[in-house]
């Protein structure tokens, strides 16, 4: 599934808000007449963007993988759209059978805000150090605690510990900073917390030892800022099956 998350209250399903699994549940309803419950990869929250989220679902309809997405976008709103569909086991579970999630997280580094991309790039007005930047990534490679990076509340929940396999910064553009990051999984608003630590090694406000040191520390809630939502996006889930990998973001 791709879709824009600013009009909606994030990808899991609220009774009383717009969600994007509250649009695809209702379209898959009026396409095969089932009331159908689907389960996503990863819940993104509100403002948030995808590219490549995956839902499953059960149904008996007899419909094609084919028809099944024709169907679903002739009836989901202008800002969700399914890529692509397969049938896949009974027992398929996208998040839990997921091998890695790869997230994308976009700054538009200049004096003037932007109006076209308000809602797609976090405005960082000041100039960046991308070099240093880039340098604090090392970091983050490999497996640690990253309690420091999560809500006291999750962190005590169950483990904090996750691997990463990739996180760099690139410049797209004399203007626009792109942050990569793929990792097993990723704790509630990791991404936002580590990109905000990273903009503050590139403004200067932290040394890039210091996101180290959180790391070592692993003490909860201690990277409290986060990036605001409307820069971040779920680039793509990955499965040990490939399912979906020929399905290129020719955008990515």
């Amino acid at each position: 599934m791709e879709y824009d998350g600013t009009g909606y209250k994030g990808s899991q399903y609220q009774g009383n808000a717009p969600t994007v699994q509250g649009a695809l549940e209702r379209s898959l309803r009026s396409l095969t007449g089932e009331p159908i419950r689907v389960a996503l990869a990863g819940r993104t929250d509100a403002g948030v963007h995808a590219l490549g989220q995956v839902a499953s679902f059960s149904t008996t309809s007899r419909h094609s993988p084919e028809v099944m997405v024709r169907g679903v976008n002739a009836r989901l709103p202008r800002d969700v759209v399914v890529r692509a569909a397969a049938v896949v086991a009974a027992a398929f579970d996208p998040r839990r059978w997921a091998q890695s999630r790869w997230y994308r997280y976009s700054v538009c580094n200049r004096p003037v805000r932007p109006a076209l991309d308000r809602y797609r790039a976090w405005h960082v007005a000041g100039r960046l150090d991308l070099e240093a930047m880039q340098k604090a990534c090392a970091a983050l490679l490999g497996r640690h605690d990253f309690a420091a990076f999560a809500p006291p509340s999750q962190a005590t929940r169950g483990s904090t510990e996750r691997v990463i396999y990739t996180a760099q910064w690139r410049r797209l553009n004399a203007h626009v900073l792109q942050f990569d990051i793929e990792g097993n999984a990723f704790l509630q608003n990791m991404v936002r917390r580590i990109v905000a630590a990273l903009v503050d090694i590139g403004r200067g406000k932290l040394a890039a030892g210091n996101l180290a040191e959180m790391l070592r520390r692993a003490v909860p809630g201690t990277a409290s800022a986060m990036a605001p939502a409307h820069g971040l996006y779920l680039i793509r889930v990955r499965y040990e099956s490939g399912l979906f990998d020929d399905e290129a973001n020719e955008d990515v």
